[in-house]
């Protein structure tokens, strides 16, 4: 017999005031979900969500959850030999979508279906499909209007517009993440973020100096901060105004990684492998040509005494020295 379970709303008491979500924000959130569906083949619960969306509103959580129940894009089941409830992808076939369709959609509904959510240009469907360029775009407008597929601007292609399946979670390489903001690179945030990162790491690793007394390995193994932990820590500040999630902050993160600043390590949290990370402090300073101007000046190649760029003058110089 097949299992029926209904999820109810319930009213929580929670001291912290309910947050509500607008449709831009739902929509965005159900995305997320679908592709973490697509990830996870065998199901998804709630530890899952919790790590790769800690900062989610429960709230939210469920009503979104509710809408993709209700619109069958997932199901809900039972794990064998547990009683654990899991979320599993429901999506429609595409065979069942193309009934939907006339003959020339069919034939660009299944171009489409095979780029995945890289997407493609409409002069590839062209050249793959064989119609002239105005009876494709006819159709990308029409299969548009039916919800089956949807255009993305893609910051790969010169911000030119590329198409998926409508259900699709466009890959990073299309979107750049939440990083980027229509089509622009959230430079400044990213910088924020980077440097909030590396000062909590620091904070974390003078507490940890407080327990010397207990060893050094209790020291070293008490400055790390996982992955999802320094998420929930950014979220909380409010720097991000979307909903951030432990895989972006990873990227974050690997870029300190790369710098020298920070180390990497994998631990094992039940049957999953997550990420922590701590300072790493230099035994040796830093040589002394890098420290002064001159070691990493943009026009040391055009420096003397005559001309307009000499160390007399210098600006770099000045903002050292102050």
């Amino acid at each position: 017999m097949a299992l029926k379970v209904v999820i109810k709303k319930e009213k929580v008491d929670d001291a912290r005031p309910r947050q509500s979500a607008r449709d831009d924000d739902k929509t965005e959130i159900e995305a997320r979900i679908l592709e973490l569906l697509r990830k996870y083949p065998k199901g998804i619960n709630d530890k899952i969500l919790e790590t790769h969306m800690p900062n989610l509103d429960i709230q939210i959580r469920v009503d979104v959850i509710n809408d993709l129940l209700t619109k069958k894009k997932m199901k809900l089941f039972q794990a064998p030999g547990t009683n654990e409830l899991f979320w599993g992808l429901n999506e429609q076939p595409v065979s069942i979508k193309l009934k939907e369709v006339d003959k020339e959609e069919n034939v660009v509904m299944r171009i489409i279906e095979e780029a995945g959510n890289k997407g493609i240009l409409n002069k590839d469907i062209r050249d793959q499909s064989g119609l002239n360029l105005t009876t494709i775009n006819k159709i990308l407008k029409a299969l548009e209007g039916k919800n089956l597929i949807k255009s993305v601007l893609s910051i790969s292609v010169a911000k030119i517009k590329v198409y998926m399946l409508f259900d699709l979670q466009p890959d990073r390489s299309v979107t750049g993440g939440s990083w980027y903001t229509d089509g622009e690179f959230e430079s400044e945030l990213v910088d924020i973020v980077n440097q909030q990162c590396y000062r909590m790491l620091q904070q974390k690793a003078e507490a940890a100096k407080l327990k010397a007394m207990d060893g050094p390995l209790i020291v070293r193994n008490a400055s790390f901060l996982s992955s999802k932990e320094i998420c929930q820590m950014i979220s909380d500040m409010n720097i991000v105004k979307f909903n951030l999630t432990v895989e972006e902050i990873e990227a974050i993160l690997e870029t300190l990684v790369y710098d020298g600043k920070i180390e990497m390590r994998m631990v094992s949290d039940g049957d999953e492998r997550i990420k922590t990370y701590r300072i790493v402090e230099t035994l040796l300073s830093s040589a002394a040509i890098v420290r002064i101007p001159c070691g990493v000046c943009p026009v040391i190649k055009i420096c003397g005494t005559a001309g307009e760029v000499q160390p007399k003058n210098c600006v770099y110089y000045d903002q050292w020295l102050d």
